[in-house]
């Protein structure tokens, strides 16, 4: 018979290779196609997918490392794993999640797979071992992956954190046919993984050409319904009453998770407030307290077309802008108990909002999010020039993903597609000469008000940062070549260098403000392509000399401000 589903994944492949502006590996392709539809309830940008992959020398059989608190994304700057990180700002018994993902281009599943990756992960996952003395069997990349649950554990162990290790094994080929010699393997596996810590969930996965295709299928949707019990209707807004079991079926994706793709990205990795958590779940599970709605603000959800039939809503375009703590407390709180637990029965305050207005929309975003304790850096995106950004980028045929995922939602093509993090990082680098902070702090780079007005000034021309995003684009693809020999590791530690002594020789030396770029982009000069190996070359050899003179790893000499001012120096840039 057939292998229809194994055919048909391959056109899907090929397809996708063929609308990148520069193909990837059908190695990498197939990577990268394997944790994005195997972590899609994650809602994961196309940047945070790229980075989780380790595939490479050095990667012990592990293709991809993800780590996730409370179903939200840690990455190496993440606060919690800060030096300075108070284990008490995150809940008790928060979720910790860690998944490893074997991604192999063949036709079966072997047992050499799983014993592999089963050798690396006993030594990776035991935190008695030094990360420098992992660095001397694994590639950095893969040591800085699995650092970060490594880190995240021990800050959280006075929290007692719900710990689950998810092992995917994937491939083209059939599970139903997997021997009983390699499922014998992943049962030994499961049992190793549980020995991490005490009260470990573990689970091997095999996934094959018509799993990935039943992922692929399953786009995310943003039309729901929700029942309620009372309401009241001003135009096409509502305000009504919800029970919650009614509310935790509209959050729930099936799986026994949260809908994260309608959580508006500015919000749903907002840990909050701990206190507040407490007080939530205390008037959920306490007897005789008073009706839960008294108690909180509720919920507010946006959407595009709202109506109204028997007690239920119809909506179509959901994103619920404030509301997360009640949701993920409601959501959490009430896993495990009875479903004829009278808790159920008690109501949360939920307001709907009907706007096809992206300036009203994100007003009220704004405007809700002020009367809680979200940060403001969380809210970013609703600030007039990321919005000027968008639209700019749009009339140039590109798109700036500010609200996350809503272009690849919109089926655009992935090599067109910004993220707010990626400019940000594509303008420190080539724009502020800091291709460290690029390199080694993404997150904090839109949490600090500071670094935040730098980059994303009124000063600076729009065409700036779309020359950004384009030149750090054609310097990313350049290193993913195989013309240029670069590893998973070396692409993580230099692109930004690249890219940074590309525009600085380009530009005649240091640039220190983005406006400078402006007459590059007024000049129409770009980034040539047959500069960039003499770049790297560059960048490589600086590298190799302060490693050598430092003995200090290459990730660590990566992350440092003298790398910077060493890699320009050797350009021939002068400091302008």
């Amino acid at each position: 018979m057939p292998d229809n589903d194994r055919f048909l994944l391959k056109t899907i492949l090929d397809s996708q290779q063929s609308e990148r502006d520069t193909p990837l590996a059908d190695s990498d392709a197939f990577d990268y196609f394997a944790c994005e539809q195997i972590l899609k309830r994650y809602d994961l940008s196309g940047d945070e997918v790229a980075a989780g992959i380790v595939d490479g020398g050095g990667d012990g059989g592990i293709d991809a490392i993800f780590t996730f608190l409370d179903e939200s994304l840690l990455v190496e700057d993440a606060e919690i794993l800060s030096d300075q990180a108070v284990a008490n700002a995150t809940r008790r018994g928060a979720n910790l999640e860690l998944h490893v993902l074997q991604a192999k281009q063949e036709t079966g599943f072997g047992e050499t797979a799983i014993q592999k990756a089963s050798s690396s992960l006993e030594l990776l996952l035991d935190l008695s071992l030094e990360e420098e003395e992992l660095g001397e069997l694994y590639a950095p990349v893969v040591i800085d992956r699995m650092g970060i649950f490594r880190r995240a554990l021990k800050a959280l162990a006075p929290r007692y954190p719900e710990i689950r290790i998810d092992f995917w094994y994937v491939t083209q080929g059939k599970t139903d046919v997997v021997g009983s010699t390699v499922k014998l393997q992943a049962e030994r596996l499961v049992s190793q993984l549980q020995q991490v810590a005490t009260g470990v969930e573990a689970a091997v996965h095999f996934v094959g050409s018509s799993e990935l295709l039943a992922l692929e299928r399953a786009k995310p949707t943003y039309t729901l319904t929700l029942n309620f019990q009372e309401s009241a209707t001003s135009g096409a807004s509502h305000v009504a009453l919800v029970s919650l079991r009614d509310y935790v079926t509209f959050l729930s994706d099936g799986n026994g998770g949260m809908r994260r793709n309608v959580f508006d990205w500015n919000v749903r990795d907002y840990q909050g407030n701990v206190e507040v958590n407490r007080e939530i779940r205390a008037s959920l599970e306490g007897e005789g307290q008073p009706e839960f709605w008294w108690l909180n603000n509720g919920v507010t959800v946006i959407c595009s077309k709202v109506s109204s039939q028997s007690k239920t809503y119809t909506m179509e375009g959901v994103q619920i802008v404030n509301g997360l703590q009640n949701s993920y407390t409601m959501h959490s709180a009430l896993k495990g108990i009875s479903e004829d637990d009278p808790v159920w029965e008690r109501k949360v305050l939920v307001k709907i909002l009907q706007t096809e207005e992206q300036e009203v929309r994100d007003r009220i975003i704004r405007a809700t999010n002020r009367q809680t304790s979200v940060p403001a850096a969380s809210l970013r995106a609703t600030e007039d020039i990321q919005r000027d950004i968008e639209r700019y980028f749009h009339t140039q045929g590109w798109y700036y993903d500010r609200r996350k995922n809503y272009y690849r939602n919109e089926g655009m093509p992935m090599d067109r597609i910004v993220g707010i993090s990626f400019l940000a990082q594509s303008v420190m680098a080539m724009g502020l000469s800091r291709a460290d902070s690029a390199r080694a702090r993404p997150s904090s780079l839109l949490k600090s008000d500071e670094e935040y007005g730098r980059i994303f000034h009124r000063d600076t021309a729009l065409g700036v940062y779309l020359w950004a995003a384009k030149a750090q684009k054609r310097a990313d693809a350049f290193l993913l070549d195989p013309s240029a020999g670069s590893s998973t590791q070396e692409r993580t530690d230099l692109r930004f260098y690249v890219s940074m002594l590309a525009a600085a020789k380009l530009s005649g030396g240091r640039v220190r403000t983005p406006q400078q770029l402006g007459a590059l982009v007024d000049g129409d000069r770009t980034i040539d392509e047959a500069d960039l190996p003499e770049c790297l070359g560059i960048v490589r050899a600086t590298m190799a000399e302060m490693v050598n003179e430092r003995g200090e790893a290459r990730d660590k000499v990566s992350k440092g401000p003298d790398f910077v001012d060493e890699v320009l120096r050797a350009g021939g840039v002068n400091d302008g």
